[in-house]
Order: structure tokens, then sequence, then C-alpha cells
């Protein structure tokens, strides 16, 4: 592996000369070899999107010349894209503020820059890492910022879509079965009757709660934290760019993203996600009821329920030929337990700010 000589404020490091990233993504790879949990691309997208609004929010505000400007939005492009995603190659386990996956960002965007130009990777000229990325922000405000976009992206354009093709699949089921008549059980014994389509609309209904409960967030995901820099205060950055910015991202993403009215708050505690995690517990919740109910009805099919069957879509047992088990039922009750556990982390972690800052970002 061939190698180039990378510098930051602490001296020289070498790089490899295939990678974009520079020195201090360098020095996190040696510093915080932990684990093997990447940071998500959701959120290197979502830098993307922020690097190249803040380039355009700082050239309309005079502060960016225009080839600048072009350059980073370019380099940005990529990093939306996904044309770069093998130059971010940290791990979740670092800064609490995220300090190094912002530069990494900066690193990767800036060299990628200096290549379209023309010039050396390294030598940060004609476009600086710090000096120009990096403009109007800190680590302490982009990284929320990039939370929040990455949260809003995977929600309404990833979750919802999905959680509504279930939801209206058990519908559709739940009209089916309306007239299909079945004994109710309460405390796991027989109790009156209903019918199975009754049964299934509960869980429809469930799911239309948790979905509610969620959007319900959302507006408070949508407040961002960048401008803040530093402590909240917009130290270094320009009076309007708060706003500005926020507009940016906006129109680059398609959500209404709006600058926080208070940047302290967003910070230095991250009380969305606390809700938002909250609100998917409950969607989790009733995943689990609803899977248990389906490996119950499916129980059997001689010794148990056996009142519903379901797909046999692979083999159940090792042992048995023929067994058929609720496998998907039971994935989606380890997921559920999953999320459950992160909600429990999310809440632990969020209560963890100190002063102007909350240092466990990237767990979060």
């Amino acid at each position: 592996m061939t190698m180039r000589v990378e510098s930051d404020s602490m001296g020289t490091i070498n790089v490899p000369t295939d990678k974009y990233y520079g020195a201090q993504t360098a020095r996190s790879l040696a510093n915080f070899d932990i684990g093997g949990e990447k940071m998500p691309k959701e959120i290197i997208t979502a830098f993307g999107i922020l690097k190249k609004a803040a380039a355009l929010a700082n050239h309309k505000l005079g502060l960016l010349d225009e080839t600048t400007r072009d350059l980073i939005i370019a380099a940005a492009d990529e990093v939306i894209s996904g044309k770069l995603e093998g130059h971010f190659p940290l791990v979740v386990w670092q800064t609490g503020s995220g300090t190094q996956s912002n530069m990494n960002v900066n690193e990767v965007i800036s060299n990628r820059a200096i290549e379209m130009a023309g010039g050396t990777m390294g030598s940060k000229k004609p476009v600086h890492p710090n000096d120009h990325v990096n403009m109007s922000q800190s680590s302490n405000d982009t990284y929320p910022t990039a939370m929040h976009i990455a949260a809003v992206e995977a929600l309404e354009n990833y979750l919802f879509p999905r959680v509504e093709k279930l939801r209206d699949t058990l519908d559709a089921k739940a009209a089916e079965f309306m007239d299909v008549v079945k004994i109710g059980r309460t405390h796991l014994q027989d109790a009156t009757p209903l019918t199975l389509g009754q049964e299934m609309s509960g869980w429809v209904a469930q799911i239309d709660l948790a979905v509610k409960a969620i959007k319900a967030t959302i507006p408070q995901l949508k407040e961002l934290a960048l401008g803040g820099t530093a402590v909240g205060t917009g130290l270094n950055a320009h009076p309007d760019y708060a706003v500005a910015v926020a507009k940016e991202i906006a129109d680059l993403s398609g959500h209404d993203f709006v600058t926080a009215p208070n940047k302290y708050a967003v910070m230095a505690g991250h009380d969305a996600f606390v809700g938002t995690s909250g609100a998917l517990k409950q969607l989790a919740v009733a995943f689990m009821k609803i899977a248990n109910d389906v490996r119950w009805l499916a129980s059997g099919p001689r010794s148990g329920l056996g009142e519903i069957t379901i797909p046999e879509n692979e083999p159940g047992s090792s042992i048995m030929p023929g067994k058929v088990n609720p496998t998907q039922s039971e994935a989606m009750t380890m997921v559920v337990a999953h999320v459950m556990g992160n909600d429990a982390a999310i809440g632990f972690a969020a209560s963890q700010g100190n002063f102007e800052l909350n240092v466990f970002k990237p767990v979060i």
C-alpha cells in the first residue's frame, strides 16, 4: 500500500494514497480501534447534505467565493450519492461530539475537491477542510444536525412507507376475515366469541396509534442545531447563517427543516430523540403483540390452537421433516427487543448532557 503524508495541528501522519480522508481520520482509526460498527451511511449522507447547504449559504452571505462553493458542492454531491462510501471508515465509538466523523467528511470533501481542481491531495489548497468545508460550523452543531436530517429521512422515506404497507395488508386481512367467528381469549383462557377480523382490526389500530405518535415527534426533529457553532451562541458564524443554512437543507432534502429557536437545548440535550425513540418503542410494542398473536394462532397444528396457517417459507427443523415454524414472527420479536434496548440506551445517553454539550451523540 502506497502512502502520502497528511498534516494537522499535531504534526504529520501517513495516509493511504487511494483514500480521500486525511490526518484526523487516520488518527481516529488508530485511537478508536473499538468494535466494527461503522458510522451509518445515513449519517454520512446527511453530512453531505449539510456541507452542501453550508457552502450555498456561506456563498450567499458573501463569505465563500463561487469557485470554492462549486468545488465543495461537487464533492458533497458525491458524498450524498454514495460514490465515496469507502472513504468513511470510522466507527461509532469515538469522541462523543462526533468530531472525528465531522472531520472525516471535511477531509474527504476537501481532498476530492482539490483533486477536481487539479491540485495535490493533502495540500489543503484550494479547498481547506476547516476554513472552507467547515466554514461557520463546529462539530458540536454539525453532528446533531446530521442526526436530525438522517432521522427524518429514515422515518419519512423508509419507515413510514413500509409500515403503511404492512398496516394495509393487515387491514385487508381483517376485512377478509370479518365474518370468521372464533373464540376470544383472555388470560390465555377461553372467553366470549368474536371474529378473526375483529381481532386483527385491533392490530391495525395499534399500528395507527403508534404511527400517529411517531409523526407527532417529527416537528421537533426538524429543528436544527446548525448555526449554534461551539456552544450555541453562533460565534464565528454570520448572524443570518442559521436561518439561511436551514432553508438550504430544507430545499435540498425536501423536508421542511428550520433552525432551532434555542441552540443550547438541541446541542446539550437530545430530547427530540428521546421522544421519537419512545414512539418507536410504542410501534415495537404493537409489533410484539401482533407477532406473538400470530405465533399462538398458528401453533400446532395438531396439539396447539391451529386457527390460522402461515406460509411455508423454509424448512422449520433440521430433525423434524415437514415442520413449519413462525420464523418471520420470531425474527420480528427479536427486532422489537433490539428497538426496546435502543430506547433504553438513547434515554440514558440523552440524559448525559453537561452544560453546553451532550457527548453521547454517536451512540444516540
